[in-house]
């Protein structure tokens, strides 16, 4: 029994050291729409990819659309695998990476014998799928990934049992400021699209001699188009308080679009009270738009607030320092398990 047991374990090693352990990155289906959350799983699948690793991309049904329409195709060359009539299997030296809003997946998956990382991008939705009491230890997730500090501290409250990294995400490059001056178009960014409407109906009411003014509704794009809209803004305009990070309002700054929004109650790091237009009050957006936008036919953009826009930017992640991270990280997960199954063996190597 031992020998058998020898020769599992010996095969796990041999696995982990020639990067052929499977990394799963459980992935949500978003029919197609672009999700800031989705192109930083693929991100960080693709740079573990490319470094040789054996990653594979998990979805539930076998209808899965992709992020070829809406992120770069290269995302596509990673192995897809679906779940949905299937029994996944899964290796000891093998890690799944589960969003923080699967918990129903973590306790169906509690039995299986591998490496367990909780990926939480969006702390709102980390005890939507868990019963009363539950915490992600007891289904052997001991890892989580998250973007901020700020959800490091909040879910070190509360996950006592896991232990948290910060991989902050980067803004591609596709976002830049326009060569061309900007257009009468605001670009509006919302959690929820009746939430623009609103913001865009309550505008044209109260100030119908701005009607010449164009607004975008900033869903349904692809990477690319999505920065060209921004790049032709003048302002834009950003309405989600259950936001952890904020990607919105610093692409917007990466294109040289000062962003006017509601901030939201986990304040970002990157926030400050001169980078951006910060309000508590939603019913005063249209006013704040009608004011920026004088301020902009007047050529009267305050210089201070494009400088701290830029330095904003400048303190980012780029995407080198990005890789490097994500790359440090799951080098270190493979490590302590690779020495986890060294222990083992040397233990049954005794005993033997």
């Amino acid at each position: 029994m031992n020998s058998e047991q020898l020769l599992k374990v010996e095969n796990s090693i041999t696995n982990l050291k020639n990067k052929k352990s499977k990394i799963y990155f459980l992935v949500q289906d978003t029919k197609g729409n672009a999700k800031a959350s989705i192109a930083y799983t693929y991100r960080m699948a693709h740079i573990l990819f490319e470094s040789g690793y054996n990653v594979v991309i998990l979805h539930e049904k076998n209808d899965y659309v992709g992020v070829s329409t809406w992120l770069d195709s290269k995302f596509m060359e990673i192995p897809h695998q679906s779940i949905d009539g299937q029994k996944l299997q899964v290796a000891p030296e093998d890690f799944i990476v589960v969003p923080e809003l699967y918990g129903f997946v973590m306790s169906q998956i509690n039995n299986l014998p591998c490496g367990k990382i909780v990926l939480t991008q969006a702390y709102d939705h980390i005890l939507e799928t868990l019963q009363p009491g539950q915490s992600w230890s007891q289904f052997g997730f001991l890892k989580c990934i998250t973007t901020s500090e700020q959800q490091k501290e909040y879910i070190s409250n509360l996950m006592k049992n896991t232990s948290i990294d910060v991989i902050e995400p980067y803004i591609s490059d596709v976002f830049k400021p326009s060569e061309y001056p900007a257009n009468p178009i605001v670009a509006i960014h919302a959690r929820e699209q009746r939430e623009a409407l609103n913001v865009i109906k309550n505008f044209y009411l109260k100030f119908p001699q701005y009607r010449w003014i164009t607004f975008r509704d900033m869903r349904g794009m692809s990477e690319v188009e999505f920065a060209s809209v921004l790049q032709k803004s003048f302002m834009s305009v950003w309405i989600d308080d259950t936001s952890a990070y904020g990607t919105f309002p610093l692409e917007s700054m990466k294109c040289g679009v000062p962003c006017l929004g509601i901030g939201p109650r986990m304040i970002p790091q990157w926030m400050s009270e001169d980078n951006g237009l910060w309000i508590s009050n939603k019913n005063d957006l249209s006013d704040y738009i009608a004011d920026f936008l004088q301020n902009w036919l007047e050529d009267n953009i305050s210089e201070n607030l494009l400088n701290e826009m830029k330095n904003t930017i400048d303190k980012l992640p780029t995407a080198e320092s990005f890789k490097q991270n994500v790359l440090d990280k799951f080098e270190g997960y493979l490590d302590t398990r690779l020495k986890s199954f060294e222990e083992q063996y040397n233990k049954l190597q005794t005993i033997e």
